[in-house]
């Protein structure tokens, strides 16, 4: 029967730092896309598919599936690399990504590809979707969730405010938002660009449950998604702190690598500092 994968916290770290190295291997082949951002999103992308989600990749379209909004869909790298790793499709055609006649186009595309929910391109929209079927859940008494994974960015958007007011109205209890906290964009820092602080304050006061969590931490982020689930009269926000770039120092922090790709010689020392990782982790107890 479908439901939830259940992996340790251990395992999840080991797939964290498989679904960076996809990344990367995909991106040095691409030539093209977006490297920061998912990279910083691997374990998150890691607790969510093997721990926190029900989801059937021999079944991508069970009805009792909890759904995923992407909703900063430049980073979908790490969404099909987290797909593959689960099953949905094999891990060979992660080298397709942004080429001619792909399935793995450069902003998700819904019905390209199983496990896609929705199809996104323009910052600031996918909340609005994700609440659309977080309504439609809570009208039909399904016990099926919707997870939005956002931007910092995105949230210059008016959008994404006008989302925010529309699941509280309708106490969407039934949605989790986790945001990207990674303080980049495209044009610089998000808090240089369009000061977006205080986050956690501002989501309050429009009527959402908040919790504020370091976003490489797997055990933080479980615990946060499984607290959403008890909070049946308002949405969820998680702000989940990351770091860009994870684990890559030449990457790390640097607006620069926010629509940037390696080069061979830096996809080969990204993957060697990655493989050091991997050897830590399997050495913890």
């Amino acid at each position: 029967m479908p439901g939830r994968t259940h992996m340790s916290i251990k395992e999840i770290k080991l797939m964290a730092n498989t679904i960076r190295q996809d990344v990367i291997r995909m991106l040095l082949e691409a030539k093209s896309g977006h490297s920061a951002g998912s990279i910083g999103l691997a374990d998150i992308f890691a607790a969510l598919y093997f721990h926190v989600m029900y989801h059937d990749p021999k079944n991508p379209n069970w009805e009792g599936r909890d759904r995923l909004v992407l909703s900063n869909g430049h980073v979908c790298p790490v969404l099909y690399a987290t797909l593959a790793n689960a099953g949905y499709f094999q891990k060979e055609e992660l080298f397709t990504l942004r080429k001619l006649g792909s399935r793995l186009q450069g902003h998700p595309h819904r019905g390209s590809l199983p496990g896609i929910e929705n199809t996104s391109g323009s910052l600031g929209q996918g909340l609005s979707i994700a609440a659309g079927m977080a309504l439609v859940g809570k009208r039909e008494n399904k016990r099926w969730r919707v997870y939005c994974i956002t931007s910092d960015g995105e949230h210059d958007e008016g959008q994404i405010w006008e989302a925010v007011m529309f699941a509280a109205k309708y106490k969407l209890g039934n949605l989790t938002a986790i945001m990207d906290r990674n303080n980049i964009q495209i044009d610089g820092f998000t808090e240089d660009v369009m000061p977006l602080e205080p986050l956690a304050e501002k989501y309050r006061s429009f009527g959402w449950h908040v919790v504020e969590i370091d976003g490489h931490n797997v055990r933080e982020i479980i615990d946060a998604c499984e607290r959403s689930r008890a909070v049946f009269n308002k949405p969820t926000m998680i702000i989940a702190n990351t770091i860009p770039g994870k684990g890559i120092p030449y990457m790390e922090f640097l607006n620069e690598w926010h629509g940037k790709t390696p080069t061979k010689e830096q996809a080969e020392e990204a993957i060697k500092l990655l493989e050091e990782e991997r050897k830590e982790i399997e050495e913890e107890r």
